[in-house]
């Protein structure tokens, strides 16, 4: 064991840090005596870690004694002070014991000076190993003191023990031996009370008898988290070993997010994914109110995604979750894998073309989905020519290049008689898209651009946006159920929502990786997963930050993307309510500070999903003049929600 950790065994110091510091001042026949001021250092809502504590003793400002803070807030802090004095000259050159000794915090080491000589202080260990080094440039004749803070040259606290000091000046030297003990009681008498201070509260508890005064000072350091407002307590009085905490105000950002309500971008449809009946079991009554629901516990999304099967006898399979779904107010949407076989080049379900003479007949069979699912009150909002015309896999699949996709879509799209989308690439591959684009009547065609993000396409899409259509990522999956996987795809979101894109589709509803658990035993382990079938999953509450919140009609705002580099910020609007969503990617709280311009916003609501919170509800954030500030928590979203 280190000399680090066993000074970690006494609890005073446990975490600790400290600045090394010294003080050497002449003064008169001094006896000293140190005390031990601890406390934490707290905003209203978290502890303060890293911030700079300094006592400054009022009766003379050149002794400071200073601390920084440990990760719980917490920070303790030794006061050599003097009870007694003798100011006559000196007349020998002298070192005196140190006081207290033992001590277990610091120690004042006093000595004399009988001319103006440079001096020299060490202090070694048993092993006679250097320790501590002060060096005081020449002065005059008198009495002067260092203090030791229990630090190494490198200003680490070293272990407990016995340990050497030693004067040297003008060829003398002398050497005395002091104890570094593991630690004293700190014993003290409760009372509350405040000091004078520019910002932030203080309580404190100890005996008082014969107090000094000090100037006390709470400041950033460069590793200060979350940031604070610099607090300043004029006369703060010290006996005895001490308690003394400070509630300080977190700092406002000087550069805020800015958020702008009158410049919009694209319209939101909504948020969804899919449920592919024959391929997992349908869904039950219980996860479609979850899915499709809006409040507490349940996910908002407003879009669903079926598969049109190339058998006509498995249409009626899609109904009962379509229909509930549609009664809640919910998108359909619906994308073929495959053609009939028979209408294929390979005569097959996996790979293969469509037929050149089978584009009409192809068009028909659309077209007879479209119309059973109407037929039992299942309105379909749009359906794609071919799921991912663009990838090579051993399942239903057909493949299209841009010519053939152009084709269909000029030519045979309106026989599908709902609107349709495509090209539906894997990776939003531009040529299959681009030729529809760059026909008139293709275009005029076309409902929107929908496509995956497999491997590349998260950008956005300026023909589209020239051509006045919209991008739909239609769908993607990650089986990666980590915290850091699960929070990526709020991310992924984010970006979505970034390249202008106008809905998010997530691939399987019920699954273990998806947004609501299937209760599979995903490992194969034999060892029922925590979460059980119809519960929520992590990512579904990371998705349901975007879908709960912002529904089908909102526009995206502009609004400062990157006011720090953690911190990714998107904001949407109906022109009645404002919802800001913030992930911090960072490993550390940031407190950020937001302006919403020309906005009549008085009060917000936040929600925020974190490793261990699912969308918790946190207090109403009052707006002023435009402006507010939030921590955001490491590793987080928040959406926030005007009222």
């Amino acid at each position: 064991m280190n000399r680090v950790d066993r000074f970690k065994g006494h609890t005073i110091y446990s975490a600790l840090m400290l600045l090394s510091a010294f003080l050497i001042m002449p003064f008169g026949q001094l006896h000293m005596q140190t005390l031990e001021v601890d406390g934490t250092v707290t905003t209203p809502t978290v502890p303060v870690e890293n911030a700079s504590v300094t006592f400054i003793d009022n009766s003379d400002t050149t002794r400071q004694f200073s601390a920084v803070t440990n990760s719980a807030g917490e920070y303790t802090i030794g006061l050599a002070t003097s009870v007694s004095s003798d100011n006559s000259q000196p007349t020998a050159f002298e070192l005196e014991q140190n006081y207290p000794n033992p001590f277990s915090s610091s120690t004042a080491i006093s000595y004399t000076l009988d001319k103006a000589v440079e001096a020299q202080v060490t202090i070694y260990d048993i092993l006679g190993r250097e320790i501590k080094r002060f060096t005081v440039g020449p002065g005059e004749a008198g009495r002067y003191r260092v203090v030791w803070h229990g630090l190494n040259n490198r200003g680490e606290r070293v272990p407990a023990g016995v340990y050497f000091y030693r004067l040297q000046a003008n060829g003398e030297t002398q050497v005395k031996k002091m104890v570094l003990g593991s630690g004293f009681p700190h014993s003290a008498v409760s009372f509350s009370g405040s000091a004078h201070s520019r910002t932030g509260g203080l309580s404190k508890t100890s005996s008082s008898t014969g107090e000094s005064e000090y100037t006390i000072r709470i400041d950033n350091t460069d590793r200060t988290v979350p940031r604070i407002v610099p607090a300043e307590y004029p006369a703060v009085s010290v006996s005895s070993d001490t308690t003394i905490h400070f509630t300080v105000e977190e700092q406002i950002e000087t550069e805020p997010a800015i958020v702008y309500p009158d410049s919009t971008h694209q319209i939101i449809r909504g948020f969804g994914a899919a449920n592919i009946v024959n391929w997992r079991p349908d869904m039950t009554s219980e996860e479609i109110d979850k899915a499709f629901s809006v409040g507490d516990s349940a996910l908002g999304f407003s879009i669903l995604r079926l598969r049109i099967p190339p058998q006509e006898n498995e249409w009626s399979s899609y109904v009962p979750t379509a229909q509930a779904a549609h009664d809640m107010g919910v998108k359909i949407i619906a994308s073929p894998w495959t053609p009939p076989a028979s209408m294929k080049t390979n005569n097959s379900p996996v790979g293969g073309r469509l037929r050149e003479d089978a584009y009409d007949d192809f068009a028909d069979h659309l077209n007879s989905f479209a119309d059973f699912m109407a037929e039992n009150d299942v309105p379909l909002y749009a359906v794609s020519v071919q799921n991912e015309p663009d990838v090579n896999v051993n399942y239903e699949s057909c493949d299209y290049n841009g010519a053939e996709m152009l084709r269909f879509m000029k030519d045979y799209a309106p026989e599908v008689g709902v609107p349709v989308f495509a090209p539906e690439s894997y990776r939003f591959d531009h040529s299959l898209s681009d030729p529809i684009l760059n026909d008139s009547v293709a275009t005029s065609n076309l409902a929107f651009v929908g496509g995956h993000i497999y491997g590349g396409g998260l950008e956005p899409y300026p023909l589209a946006r020239e051509k006045g259509k919209e991008l739909w990522m239609t769908e993607h999956l990650d089986t990666d159920i980590s915290w850091d996987a699960v929070f990526d795809t709020g991310k992924e979101i984010h970006d979505v929502m970034l390249a202008d894109m106008s809905a998010y589709i997530w691939w399987y509803i019920v699954r273990f990786y998806g947004p609501i658990h299937d209760g599979v035993d995903w490992d194969g382990d034999d060892i029922e997963d925590d979460t059980e079938k119809g519960v929520i999953t992590k990512r579904g509450y990371i998705m349901s930050q975007f879908s709960r919140f912002i529904r089908p009609g909102y526009h995206r705002i502009e609004a400062t993307e990157n006011p720090t580099s953690s911190i990714h910020l998107s904001a949407y609007t109906n022109n009645e309510r404002i919802v800001i969503v913030v992930l911090n990617t960072g490993g550390q709280a940031v407190n950020q500070s937001f302006n919403i311009k020309n906005g009549t916003v008085s009060s917000l609501i936040p929600y925020t999903t974190t490793e261990t919170e699912d969308v918790v509800q946190k207090s109403e954030i009052t707006v002023t003049n435009g402006g507010f500030h939030a921590t955001l928590p490491a590793s987080s979203i928040t959406t926030f929600v005007s009222e």
